[in-house]
């Protein structure tokens, strides 16, 4: 066999390695994700503050022993087709690409399904290729868990204060200094005004406008529809 022979043989090798990793990455989150059923796994972001030395604290809390009220707020103030949609919302996303410049300037659009697949296996920032990583991964999940399972690992791995602090519990105990399982509409409606940004904004001390903006979840929680806690509270 020819020194070259040799070498395609070893390049050739290689490729089809590199082609099975790639393969088995992509494949990997869609197998992680029938696990997620039964057991509550933790984000990129959480993972990334680890190795990086930075402090982490969550404490998991059931979205049965959560208040209505928080998981309704939520919902309204990120994803109020979450209900109805299939884990993409058509229309949000329509609506926010025609008033961007571009797909990566785009703003809005991502439901708490896509924000799931996300944290859970993507990277943070906008592109063109995360964005199409997501997509089918979010189509899977609302496809293999249920609506309350989804929201229910939402509120157990967002990121809800500036120091590290993941999930509703944790968010509820920085800014109130108590459990989430005992907040007030009001305070329900504070948390939910500083998820697009929990580290600029916050729930405990809540500037006018986080203040307006929760306004703004308590009324429209306060009239949503019955149906909503339904979808979220039922298997």
């Amino acid at each position: 066999m020819s020194v070259f022979e040799g070498l395609r043989r070893r390049i050739g090798r290689l490729i089809r390695w590199a082609v099975a990793i790639v393969v088995v990455l992509l494949l990997l989150p869609y197998l992680l994700t029938l696990v997620y059923r039964y057991v509550t796994p933790v984000s990129v972001p959480m993972v990334v503050r680890w190795f990086t030395l930075k402090p982490v604290t969550r404490m998991v809390v059931p979205i049965s022993a959560l208040p209505a009220i928080l998981p309704r707020t939520v919902l309204v103030a990120e994803d109020a087709r979450f209900c109805t949609h299939s884990g993409i919302d058509w229309q949000e996303l329509r609506e926010a690409m025609e008033e961007a410049d571009g797909f990566e300037d785009m703003r809005g659009g991502s439901t708490i399904t896509q924000q799931v697949a996300k944290n859970l296996f993507l990277w943070q920032g906008r592109s063109v290729i995360r964005k199409g990583l997501e997509f089918p991964l979010a189509l899977w999940i609302d496809l293999v868990l249920s609506k309350q399972r989804i929201l229910e690992i939402y509120l157990n791995i967002a990121e809800w204060g500036p120091n590290g602090e993941f999930g509703v519990e944790a968010g509820a105990r920085k800014a109130f200094n108590k459990s989430a399982r005992n907040v007030t509409s009001q305070e329900a409606a504070l948390l939910a005004a500083i998820l697009p940004n929990p580290v600029r904004r916050s729930a405990g001390q809540p500037r006018a406008g986080v203040r307006r903006i929760a306004g703004i979840h308590q009324a429209r929680a306060a009239a949503a529809p019955a149906s909503t806690d339904a979808c979220v509270r039922s298997r």
